[in-house]
């Protein structure tokens, strides 16, 4: 039996990507995969990058890391922007869409949003229709033939769950670094056996990890980043700014 943590969003945030990381390594998991969205929205998306780059075996593409390596005026974006070298802006922008492996005779599926694209939000309380399209293969996922998934892990909308789906699982492993349903860091542990196609246990856990909040804005006001109130009030309630009357 083998565990594979995964992690995801971690947007720039150092203090909680630290904390995560320490619990995965207290529980002796060696394997680290990660959904993407290591930059924006917090301060630091050039250490995230690197620690990530040092720590995770598989790294997918999010919708921050696909978007900001491109040319824009918007004075928001070329913030995270300038804080990159052209090696990791590159680097983010050639991240891989998906990941498929096997475990416990399981074929799992790891992608950032969904199967179609990691700019298409799904939410746990979309329809079941919309959820179920999750499992679909695609030309984004390597083509519409062959087996499709009987796990898919995102991440995208920062708010952790697992729902089983006629027989099929679907699991959301929140946000490290921008955490929107608790203020608390997230990630999930898979626990099987790794690379094997003869069905055999299997679990699911979801982990909850504090960090400190507190050290994290600071952090934020010492580099000046834009937007910092609206971060600041995510990381303190974790309500989605969007959401802010």
């Amino acid at each position: 039996m083998e565990r594979i943590a995964l992690v995801s969003d971690i947007h720039g945030n150092i203090p909680a990507l630290e904390a995560v990381l320490l619990d995965i390594k207290q529980r002796g998991i060696e394997k680290i995969y990660c959904l993407g969205d290591l930059v924006g929205k917090g301060p630091h998306p050039e250490k995230s990058i690197d620690i990530i780059r040092d720590t995770c075996d598989i790294v997918v593409q999010g919708n921050w890391d696909d978007f900001l390596p491109n040319e824009t005026n918007n004075t928001y974006i070329q913030w995270y922007q300038h804080r990159l070298s052209s090696e990791q802006l590159s680097y983010i922008k050639s991240l891989p869409f998906s990941h498929d492996f096997m475990m416990s005779g399981r074929k799992i599926r790891l992608f950032h949003a969904s199967s179609t694209s990691v700019h298409h939000r799904v939410y746990p309380w979309d329809s079941l229709d919309k959820r179920k399209e999750m499992f679909t293969n695609t030309e984004k996922t390597g083509g519409l033939n062959g087996r499709k998934p009987d796990v898919v892990c995102y991440g995208d909308i920062h708010y952790a769950f697992i729902h089983h789906i006629q027989e099929k699982v679907l699991i959301n492993v929140g946000s490290v670094g921008n955490p929107l349903d608790m203020t608390q860091a997230s990630y999930v542990i898979l626990e099987g056996d790794n690379g094997s196609d003869v069905e055999s246990s299997f679990a699911i856990q979801l982990v909850r990890v504090p960090y400190d909040i507190e050290l994290a804005i600071r952090q934020a006001r010492e580099e000046g980043m834009p937007e910092l109130e609206p971060y600041i009030d995510e990381l303190r309630t974790a309500t989605y700014r969007g959401l802010k009357k």
